[in-house]
């Protein structure tokens, strides 16, 4: 199975963990041919501590496991990256991902473009778990009539937008289109996700 995977003279490749719905890179670690295959077997991200030199079954002490979905190799064969659900932060520190520090920011980087909508995802399932007072997400969630009629909204906006307008206001009505959508999908536990995988579906099929 692990033929095409080219493993340095420690028997080691790099695998960098990536969340499979959103794309985020979540951590980095090293594996070895046992962890790989246990990984596929047990359909949860295993590494090879070079500093413990064992095999160790990543979340397995904090229950923070990374389910694998898929692990995929670069073009020369010497390192992998294993598309996984997490089930927690990946990080020890309790962050979402290791990769949270910039050398040049600090502690806080920039947010990216790509790691918008997931973070609001996020931000929304937690405002429907918690129900915090005064919240205009909670408000929408509580009301199913009005979610739409924002949506409706916000589509004549973007519409408005693109035909009368600025660039930049096309962006701003477009995020907040964006936003409405991601509350109705909340709200019908509905994740991102999923519509995206009936892009990609239609992408394979040859549609549009």
């Amino acid at each position: 199975m692990f033929d095409d995977v080219v493993f340095d003279e420690k028997g080691l490749v790099p695998c960098v963990a990536q969340d499979y719905a959103s794309g985020e890179v979540l951590t980095l670690a090293y594996a070895n041919e046992e962890s790989l295959r246990l990984s596929v077997e047990t359909k949860e991200l295993h590494f090879y501590s070079r500093s413990r030199e064992e095999i160790w079954r990543k979340g397995e002490t904090s229950g923070n496991v990374l389910k694998l979905r898929q692990l995929r190799y670069d073009c020369d064969g010497d390192a992998i990256v294993a598309l996984v659900e997490p089930t927690g932060p990946a990080c020890h520190t309790g962050e979402r991902s290791c990769f949270f520090r910039d050398l040049e920011g600090g502690s806080t980087p920039q947010p990216l473009a790509h790691e918008a909508l997931p973070t609001l995802e996020r931000t929304l399932l937690s405002r429907a778990a918690e129900r915090p007072e005064g919240s205009y997400t909670v408000e929408l969630l509580e009301d199913p009539e009005l979610i739409g009629a924002k949506i409706e909204e916000e589509a004549e906006e973007v519409v408005r937008a693109g035909r009368e307008e600025s660039d930049e206001r096309v962006a701003e009505e477009g995020a907040d289109l964006l936003y409405h959508l991601s509350v109705l999908m909340a709200s019908r536990g509905v994740p991102l996700a999923a519509a995206l995988d009936v892009l990609n579906g239609r992408r394979r099929s040859g549609a549009g």
